[in-house]
């Protein structure tokens, strides 16, 4: 028989501040973590995806422009409807690991992922074209084994914006086009820490569970200039979008003494950072085309975030249920990548290229909820066109990571300390089908 635990009041205000310390951490890790894992998604095309993305908002390839750059769409001149899904297999490598609590490091916490893609485009004139995009922006999701020894400081990730997007472009002149659009994106989130309570509760663990979700408005524009035949410039702006999550927190299996077992309706501000992309598409022949583009992503927009519970008793509000909040330390980052493709003959073209792509957290600020560094990756594709009317594009990319560590340590008894060493890659496979009429 397990032994009941009592308490004097000294006792449980000492572990109410131990609790408060605590679930601070979680509603702060979590709520703030949700998007930044530092990168946004880049699989909204597999055409794009075969030169490591380069050229993206200087090459008008079919209807998926509207994402890389809505301008483009003045380029096609018939109808069309594009669309694919990228395949991600993530690994991830634990060692070195130090922490004072029981567990495992099995690594291989990213299940594999299916991301689609959708895109319509018609012109209406010589200068005015319209379209309709499908797509996801940002995305993660991290669920680490139940027994993880980090697991106080993240156990289970899942957030994902997917985006609709009308778009209008107009081409102003043989060398000017302009184009843009609102975007509608639907947020949905869920995160989970656990809360090292076993000692205190028969041996049961805390669990601290967030979900939250919101629909807000943004808008891509982007203008491109064709100098001449060879040689065009793009430039795309991807606004920030500013979300007010609803939904809840909840806590269950707290020890009884703390009376705080339950749903809390809770809120979360937070702004998905703005991205600015411009690259340079080349025709060197009539078989080598190379391409050259640069992104700013304005992480810093991952500031101060702070997460609100109403309906929060005394104890709840001692326990520091109520309202937390904490500066973060992100950083805007700028990455590059550089392309080419070689047009085998009428039906074949084949693509290849590089990209570098910084991370936005440094050591001291990284978590094992997305323990991301420096990504470095390797892009192969191909098309295929069978005749005038359709193109099938397919791509594979090879992606690692520097080492990255991560060292968190322990507030409070209820998350004990965790370092360790993570090493991640990732295999990606997309596919794309374009049809004319």
């Amino acid at each position: 028989m397990h032994q009941k635990h009592c308490v004097n009041p000294e006792e449980s205000l000492h572990q109410q501040s131990w609790f408060k310390l605590a679930v601070s951490a979680v509603l702060i890790g979590s709520s703030t973590t949700a998007l930044a894992n530092g990168l946004t998604l880049n699989e909204q095309s597999a055409s794009s995806a075969g030169t490591a993305y380069a050229g993206r908002s200087s090459s008008a390839l079919d209807s998926s422009t509207i994402y890389g750059n809505p301008a483009g769409l003045t380029k096609l001149r018939r109808s069309e409807v594009s669309g694919g899904a990228a395949i991600l297999a993530v690994s991830d490598d634990i060692s070195d690991v130090r922490s004072n609590a029981s567990g495992t490091n099995k690594g291989d916490s990213v299940p594999t992922a299916v991301i689609p893609f959708g895109y319509w485009s018609t012109p209406i004139d010589e200068r005015l074209s319209v379209g309709l995009g499908f797509y996801v922006p940002f995305g993660l999701v991290n669920d680490y084994e139940s027994s993880f020894q980090g697991r106080y400081f993240g156990s289970y990730s899942k957030t994902r914006i997917i985006t609709l997007q009308p778009t209008i472009a107009y081409r102003i002149n043989e060398h000017l086009s302009i184009g843009g659009g609102p975007t509608l994106n639907r947020f949905d989130a869920k995160l989970q820490n656990n809360l090292a309570t076993g000692n205190l509760n028969n041996g049961k663990e805390t669990l601290v569970t967030i979900k939250g979700d919101d629909t807000a408005i943004g808008y891509n524009i982007g203008f491109l200039v064709d100098f001449n035949e060879a040689t065009s410039w793009g430039v795309t702006y991807h606004s920030k979008v500013s979300y007010k999550l609803k939904g809840h927190t909840e806590i269950s299996d707290s020890p009884d003494f703390l009376s705080l077992n339950g749903k809390y309706s809770a809120t979360v501000d937070l702004d998905t950072p703005e991205s600015l992309d411009t690259s340079i598409t080349h025709h060197f022949n009539d078989r080598w085309t190379g391409y050259l583009g640069t992104t700013w992503t304005r992480w810093s927009r991952l500031g101060k975030f702070e997460a609100s519970n109403s309906n929060v008793s005394p104890i709840g509000q001692a326990a520091g249920l109520g309202r937390v909040g904490e500066q973060l330390n992100w950083h805007d980052t700028w990455s590059t990548a550089v392309g080419a493709s070689y047009e085998l003959n009428p039906q074949w073209l084949l693509r290849a290229g590089f990209a570098y792509d910084p991370a936005p957290v440094r050591n001291a600020d990284r978590s094992v909820r997305i323990p991301v560094a420096n990504r470095k990756s390797v892009t192969l594709g191909a098309a295929y066109s069978p005749d005038t009317d359709m193109t099938i594009d397919v791509a594979y990319g090879y992606l690692w990571d520097s080492e990255a560590s991560v060292n968190q340590s322990s507030d409070s008894g209820l998350q004990p300390a965790y370092s360790a060493k993570f090493n991640s890659s990732a295999h990606g496979l997309a596919l794309q089908l374009t049809y004319r009429y």
